[in-house]
């Protein structure tokens, strides 16, 4: 009798699924279900059945009855709901066309950006935002004591004792925020020799009061470039290049010394576009950048006596504010559709 019922039930569902009207619907609920229907016969049968086997088909015999009953009332729901008139739909309108994401104006500025210093053979790298000192730091030629490093104080990461312990014997310190793309030269400059010639474009994180021009965490784009014969030379024209390029050909760059502790010398870029005040000034600040510090070209073991090389870096944010005009950091997180359908 469990064979039975299960093959009544199978044919019931398989009926369900191929009637299409309320009428077939109604002659399939008495065929199966009505005082004479199958599945009523087929019950009266129980009292045939051994006694120890009663208690286990009785409760098939309702699991199959409440299952059929509740599928013949979503079918009759299904079958009587009203049928949508398209009596007055015209196929020839035009259709809505769907709206369309596009790139953050942070990430235009990204991929533009590497676009250039792709077609100057620099090969793009990428790292982990969640960084070891080590890396942010110490590799970087800016030790614990180093005033510099106060400046880029960022947020640290909650480590188990196991961690701390794993930490101390690795000796790369604890775990942070990376508070610059600096770290992923020190990575890549870790695993092969010269020549490097690698851009690391990423999110940054600082504990900097937010204003209209800073940010908890904003984007960088930093570069870096290790061969043998590298000069400033080659520093100065590779930037002059790249501005001239971004900027427009009108474009004037200059370079103010200032002090990085991970390059030596070390140098602000400023930049100007003859007949134009920007932000009220004739000369902007646009970047920084350097010759490498040997000390940092030793930390991973490379010849100083035989490689030199420069390196730099931009905040994007930044220059997508130049380029486009925007007052306020602000305005690239605070997901205004108005604002950011612009670009």
């Amino acid at each position: 009798m469990e064979a039975e019922l299960e093959q009544l039930r199978q044919e019931i569902m398989r009926e369900l699924t191929i009637t299409s009207n309320p009428d077939d619907l109604e002659t399939v609920r008495v065929k199966f279900l009505g005082r004479n229907g199958l599945l009523p016969k087929l019950l009266e049968n129980l009292k045939d059945v051994p006694k120890e086997d009663r208690p286990l088909l009785g409760r098939m015999a309702n699991e199959v009855k409440s299952q059929v009953s509740a599928a013949f009332d979503m079918k009759k729901q299904l079958l009587e709901q009203p049928k949508a008139d398209y009596s007055t739909l015209d196929l020839t309108l035009p259709g809505r066309e769907p709206a369309f994401g596009k790139l953050h104006p942070v990430y235009q500025t990204i991929d533009e950006i590497v676009a250039l210093f792709k077609r100057m053979g620099f090969v793009l790298a990428e790292g982990p935002d969640i960084e070891r000192e080590y890396y942010n730091f110490d590799a970087l030629n800016t030790p614990p004591d180093h005033t510099a490093r106060n400046e880029q104080d960022t947020f640290y990461i909650e480590q188990s004792l196991g961690e701390i312990e794993r930490s101390k014997i690795e000796g790369k310190g604890r775990s942070l925020l990376r508070s610059q793309t600096s770290p992923v030269q020190i990575r890549v400059m870790e695993k092969q020799q010269p020549p490097v010639r690698i851009i690391s474009p990423g999110a940054c994180y600082r504990r900097d009061n937010p204003d209209a021009t800073h940010a908890m965490m904003f984007h960088q784009l930093e570069g870096l470039y290790v061969d043998e014969g590298v000069t400033l030379a080659d520093l100065k024209g590779t930037m002059e290049f790249f501005f001239r390029e971004l900027l427009g050909p009108e474009t004037k760059v200059r370079f103010r010394p200032h002090f990085f502790p991970f390059t030596e010398p070390s140098f602000e870029i400023d930049f100007s576009q003859p007949g134009k005040l920007i932000r009220g000034k004739e000369w902007l600040e646009i970047a920084g950048c350097g010759m490498v510090d040997p000390n940092v070209l030793g930390s991973v073991h490379y010849d100083t006596k035989k490689y030199t090389g420069f390196a730099f870096g931009m905040g994007i944010e930044r220059i997508a504010m130049i380029r486009h005009g925007v007052d306020d950091i602000r305005h690239f997180t605070d997901n205004d559709l108005r604002f950011l359908r612009q670009f």
